[in-house]
């Protein structure tokens, strides 16, 4: 039976949607991911990976290969990449020429995370894929290839990625479900799970991810990274307060009133229905909320119940500021795991 991890053997990332606070433009939100992802590498954050959506107010990473260009130009040393692009709304020809661009911009830095979600809703689905009508059997397919226009040319070759070919940019695969913990396995792929937003399957996925694992080219053993909302603070108080503006963009996801990332609002969760509570609880199963204690045995609960190789971090708070403090606690907490075991 493999041992759980420690905080000290856990790298830990980023993952940010651009969140449009109320009141605030596209442009600053640009502004506020940059900053963040500046400050995440001061930390000595491992990535910083940005989420394609569409058609959501609040959230601006639709363009998600443009923004990792714009992180990455602001960034020195930490990778980038998308978690991620949404396979099925693109042709994979075009992704290994955008990651392939990339990849020669910023050599060693990009990461390529697919899912096969939309990323959207059905109109705008179809508004992305024109006609076409995506299969089970297509997003398999679609990584092979993908991976083939980023691999070295083969002879005869007719059709090449330029640029991409023969970047061999790493490819993830994202989900939420058991298909990618499977598809990644048989292709000895590194996997991430969206326990950020749907943690049901997060233990299933990754037994399965680990059991059926095949060693390939580009990794010998399973790596796998976890979703994880965190929003941290100096008292438990205080990031329960910060959180009511994930809880409030939460009800709103579930109640089909998406918008703008709101402003926290003292005693949200004593007025919801308990049913509203229960939705954003199990939504939110995954998350860690809380002061430095708080965090520190939320983080270490999680390296024991999944054993992890990889947190990758989602912290909405409305105010950037304390965004970049709830960062500066989670690191504090993993340096201290590390110092623990030193």
């Amino acid at each position: 039976m493999t041992m759980s991890r420690s905080l000290a053997d856990i790298r830990l990332s980023m993952l940010d949607l651009v969140a449009v606070r109320e009141g605030g433009t596209v442009a600053d939100a640009i502004a506020i991911a940059t900053r963040t992802a500046q400050h995440a590498e001061r930390l000595g954050f491992t990535r910083y990976w940005l989420a394609e959506h569409h058609n959501m107010s609040g959230i601006a990473s639709s363009a998600t290969a443009v923004l990792v260009g714009h992180i990455a130009g602001a960034t020195r040393t930490m990778r980038v990449g998308s978690g991620g692009v949404m396979l099925p709304n693109h042709a994979p020809l075009v992704v290994a020429e955008a990651f392939g661009t990339l990849a020669e911009m910023y050599p060693g830095r990009i990461d390529l995370g697919l899912g096969r979600a939309p990323g959207t809703d059905g109109l705008t689905m179809r508004a992305l894929r024109r006609d076409r009508v995506e299969t089970e059997d297509d997003f398999p397919r679609e990584v092979a290839e993908l991976q083939a226009f980023l691999g070295p040319a083969v002879p005869g070759q007719r059709v090449i990625a330029m640029p991409g070919q023969g970047t061999n940019v790493p490819i993830w695969l994202l989900g939420s479900s058991l298909f990618s913990a499977r598809l990644a396995a048989q292709r000895g792929l590194p996997y991430a799970f969206a326990s950020h937003f749907a943690p049901r399957y997060l233990l299933q996925a990754l037994q399965i991810y680990r059991d059926e694992f095949q060693p390939s080219a580009v990794l010998g053993q399973p790596y796998a990274a976890i979703g994880v909302p965190l929003i941290a603070a100096p008292t438990d108080d205080e990031a329960e307060y910060l959180a009511s503006s994930t809880y409030q963009r939460v009800l709103g996801i579930l109640t089909g009133r998406r918008g703008q990332l709101p402003p926290p609002v003292q005693g949200f969760v004593e007025s919801l229905a308990p049913h509203e509570r229960q939705g954003i609880g199990d939504f939110l199963a995954a998350a860690v909320i809380g002061g430095p204690d708080s965090v520190r045995t939320g983080l270490q609960r999680l390296a024991e119940l999944t054993n992890a190789d990889e947190f990758i971090v989602v912290s909405d708070v409305f105010d950037p500021a304390l965004r970049l403090r709830s960062l500066d606690i989670a690191a504090a907490v993993m340096r201290e795991g590390a110092a623990a075991t030193a």
